[in-house]
């Protein structure tokens, strides 16, 4: 397809595709889908070679969330039956990043639910960070608590944090269905406090709640124009007890054409596969690994993963490879602009990012069910609520953790 060769080629040079070709590699059909997993790929390769990044999440505090997202298990009012729990402990913290980092884990992401972090809570987190880090030689630590606050990015830059995830999560425009809270530009405001203050900005998006093809793209580009180093992709969990626990608008097919359409438009930037994988890609998990270099390794916030060996097995039978802790995650053209940019020598590889709600991380997602009627969905998909696992083990249980 002359669309695939030069969405390639663009990628090869970094340029940006134009919005209707982005479009149209959402309106690809299924008898290209292989051709579109292919041409990804090849840019894929091309700036991160078969490594796959390995991230592990550990929620720090479960539940009780005075936000409303829509997709979110934690919001005011979900009456989802997760775990709920108030602040770990920092060796409670380090002891269950170990086990993220004993699996192969690179990175570990800290999260808390919340509208955003008191000075109290950054101090906290900040202890948590040189525990995590005490304990586990060259991990990064990525921190997720919401919206930041005037000087709070940089007291956990100054504590050790690599990076800070705040997902966008959809387009500007239809921000305000899913949310009523806080705004879109909030979240602007926020990615762009932890950039300047050198931590690596990642934020990424939620799929699945309703949106149209160009509510998706809007947020992708929006995302390249922030600079983000991480994008991470999340499908919508639809929780039972959140007002999305119907929206099942996705196959493994869209999904595979969504991660395409992400690293055709940041072809240079680590796109993570988050939240939803096994409950929307499914047995297609393994074609998704030629198109992201990234994904969470076990459980999410409050919903069970794949289990860590099966992570692994996937990856190694699929033709990857784990990238290593003294492997650089990003390009290192991008490295050098960050470093040069901040003066600050580097911001860190990328972020986290997943949609289980608490400060952002990977959850659930969504406009309402009520606002979601009219918006077109490309493909119809078969409710699979037996696969939205509640998660019982790990952070906040005296069972051991899935990594």
């Amino acid at each position: 397809m002359d669309l695939l060769n030069t969405l390639v080629d663009k990628g090869l040079r970094r340029e940006l595709p134009t919005r209707e070709e982005a479009l149209a590699v959402l309106a690809t059909s299924d008898d290209d889908l292989l051709d579109v997993v292919a041409a990804a790929g090849k840019v894929r390769r091309h700036w991160f070679g078969r490594r796959v990044k390995l991230n592990y999440l550990v929620n720090l505090k479960s539940g009780l969330c005075p936000e409303d997202c829509s997709y979110c298990s934690q919001r005011l009012g979900s009456k989802a039956e997760i775990l709920k729990y108030t602040w770990l402990k920092p060796d409670e913290a380090s002891q269950a990043a170990a086990a993220g980092v004993a699996g192969g884990a690179k990175r570990v992401c800290l999260v808390a639910s919340g509208r955003g972090p008191t000075d109290r809570d950054v101090d906290r987190v900040a202890q948590t960070i040189a525990a995590v880090k005490e304990q586990n030689e060259g991990v990064e630590v990525c921190a997720c608590l919401g919206l930041l606050s005037d000087g709070q990015a940089e007291r956990l830059r100054g504590a050790g944090a690599d990076a800070y995830n705040h997902n966008l999560n959809t387009s500007e425009a239809t921000y305000a269905d899913i949310t009523k809270t806080h705004t879109y530009a909030d979240r602007v405001d926020t990615v762009q406090k932890a950039h300047a203050a050198g931590l690596s900005a990642c934020s990424g998006l939620i799929a699945g709640m309703g949106e149209k093809d160009e509510d998706l793209v809007d947020v992708v580009f929006s995302l390249r124009e922030l600079d983000a180093d991480s994008v991470p992709v999340n499908f919508l969990i639809p929780f039972e007890g959140t007002p999305l626990a119907k929206e099942w608008n996705l196959t493994p097919q869209r999904c595979l054409r969504i991660l395409a359409m992400a690293r055709f438009v940041c072809p240079d930037i680590e796109v993570r596969i988050a939240g939803g994988r096994e409950v929307h890609l499914r047995s297609l998990q393994p074609l998704a690994l030629n198109i992201a270099n990234s994904i969470f390794l076990g459980d999410y916030l409050t919903s069970e993963g794949q289990a860590g060996k099966d992570d692994l097995a996937m990856i190694a039978d699929a033709g990857f490879e784990v990238e290593g802790t003294d492997q650089v995650t990003l390009p290192q053209h991008r490295v050098d602009a960050a470093a040069a940019a901040k003066g600050c020598g580097s911001h860190g590889d990328s972020g986290c990012g997943s949609h289980e709600g608490g400060g952002c991380g990977p959850c659930g997602s969504g406009v309402t069910a009520a606002e979601a009627v009219d918006a077109p969905v490309a493909d119809s998909n078969e409710a699979r609520t037996d696969l939205v696992a509640v998660r019982r083990r790990g952070a906040g249980t005296d069972l051991a953790p899935n990594a």
